[in-house]
């Protein structure tokens, strides 16, 4: 992740206390290297979800653990990723672009995010680690050998080492694009001043939720997106909802355009655009935030003196117990998943630290990864849309309820659907796709139905209260279980009536 702001103690800003404080807690000034011990369990690299997971739960088992981050601890997740772009879009829910865009709204959305942020970096700060048990080093790792990890001056020597660096925002090769310093994740919760016109380029989960928060603040947006709509991996009807719900936000969608150079004049930036039809445009913002891609970080670790192995995509190779191709180093997180998700890193801390402490016999195998993007309406998912079953040529049946069906949804005026894929002629749940309000809620006990392999009928067994949106789990399995009614079985049924008649 991009280095912490400096000078947060003395530039007055909304929320410069909070930034202090958070500052603080995950990157204390002057913070002192402990002196290494003879020899650790286990070296952890990387202090985000993955890491800290792993230090923490290693040392309450009583392994002697080293922590080691080259800046804040807490990682992307809690720094410039999930907890700063979810508050920002949890505090503008309901406000319009028409009654939010005066500064002072921006100083206080920004300032409530701030402190969310100070906030839960308790659970990650330095003393919290420390007091567990855990060496805290800061610095930049890199090999020496299998069973030496340098930081600084200080050697530290392990039986194990777990490697978490997580991943960066990657530039796309754009001519001028680097030269005119856009914002990234890693810098745009920085912002101290509302820009009046902002250029998001990528029209993934990133893109769509800061276009939508960032509207409701008055800024204006420009949404960017080589794909033909918004969304692009996710289900084609659940991105159109998205879709909709951002041109209603007042986004202006540039879809199927592609920057050609982008030039920063002074206090704005010139962006020359490529639109779908072929008519070449340029367009003029404060400021260009580019949302296109990640790349893991492991270009410090020096790998190659270990044997380590990367990927096609950059990501350290690994087996289905996370070792890598040196089976005394591991790897957790986004270094070695194309899934870039906090709770997909959580799960693998948990693997990692049974198979480097004890016996290697934790998988990845059989792990439900749900994953949500928190736009309103929010967009929730496991296993593939409906649209890649259908393009690997897979048999699926699909059971949709719209919201709009129940009760609840009729109530609240709700928008979206819920829709469970089975294995064609089965009840085995393979897929489900949720958009709508609180998606990432409803996902819930479909995930847990997934991962213990409950299928869509038994999953019907469940008695939900009244009126919920979560009554989708009933319809669907009320759906599937007409499908098993054939003819043959209707004319047992009737039969059966008849004689008891």
């Amino acid at each position: 992740m991009a280095e912490m702001p400096s000078g947060l103690a003395t530039t007055r800003y909304p929320g410069a206390e909070h930034d202090a404080r958070w500052r603080r807690l995950v990157l204390p000034a002057g913070h002192r290297q402990p002196e290494p011990r003879e020899r650790y369990h286990l070296v952890v690299i990387g202090a985000g979800p993955a890491g800290l997971v792993t230090a923490i739960a290693a040392a309450g088992l009583g392994a002697n653990v080293a922590l080691v981050e080259r800046n804040a601890l807490g990682g992307d997740c809690l720094n410039v990723g999930c907890v700063p772009s979810k508050t920002l879009l949890e505090f503008t829910r309901g406000f319009a672009s028409d009654d939010a865009c005066e500064s002072e709204v921006f100083d206080a959305a920004f300032e409530r995010l701030r402190g969310v942020r100070a906030a839960i970096a308790e659970h990650d700060s330095v003393e919290r680690y420390t007091q567990a048990g855990v060496d805290v080093f800061h610095g930049s790792a890199k090999f020496i050998d299998q069973a030496t990890v340098q930081v600084g001056s200080a050697r530290l020597i392990t039986r194990r080492t777990v490697i978490a660096t997580g991943s960066h925002p990657v530039l796309p090769p754009i001519p001028g694009l680097a030269e005119s310093r856009p914002l990234t994740n890693e810098t745009v919760f920085d912002l101290k001043r509302r820009p009046k016109r902002l250029a998001i380029l990528g029209a993934g989960p990133v893109g769509c939720e800061l276009a939508q928060a960032f509207a409701r603040l008055g800024i204006e947006i420009v949404l960017i997106e080589s794909e033909p709509r918004v969304l692009a991996k996710e289900d084609s009807r659940a991105g159109a909802l998205v879709e909709k719900a951002l041109r209603d936000a007042g986004v202006e969608l540039e879809l199927g355009a592609s920057v050609r150079a982008v030039q920063r004049r002074g206090a704005h930036v010139s962006i020359e655009l490529a639109r779908a039809h072929g008519d070449v445009d340029e367009i003029g913002v404060d400021e260009l935030l580019v949302a296109a891609g990640r790349r893991p970080n492991t270009d410090e670790l020096n790998l190659a003196a270990v044997g380590v192995e990367l990927d096609a995509q950059g990501r350290i190779t690994v087996d289905r117990h996370l070792r890598t191709t040196n089976s005394k180093i591991y790897a957790a997180g986004d270094v070695c998943s194309a899934l870039q998700l906090t709770h997909n890193a959580d799960a693998h801390a948990r693997i990692v630290v049974q198979n480097a402490l004890f016996a290697p016999t934790a998988t990845t195998d059989g792990l439900v990864i749900p994953r949500c993007t928190y736009t309103d309406p929010e967009v929730a998912q496991i296993g593939p849309t409906a649209d890649e079953l259908a393009r690997s040529g897979t048999a699926f049946d699909a059971y949709r309820i719209d919201f709009a069906e129940l009760d609840r949804g009729r109530m609240q005026r709700d928008e979206g659907f819920a829709e469970i894929l089975t294995a064609a002629g089965g009840d085995k749940i393979i897929a489900a796709t949720i958009a709508g309000r609180d998606a990432g809620e409803l996902i819930a006990p479909v995930t847990v139905a997934v991962t213990l392999g409950i299928g869509l009928g038994d999953l019907g067994k469940v008695v939900l209260p009244y009126p919920t949106r979560s009554e989708f789990v009933r319809k669907a399995a009320d759906a599937y279980r007409r499908t098993q009614l054939t003819p043959g079985r209707k004319r047992l049924l009737d039969a059966w009536l008849g004689w008891r008649a």
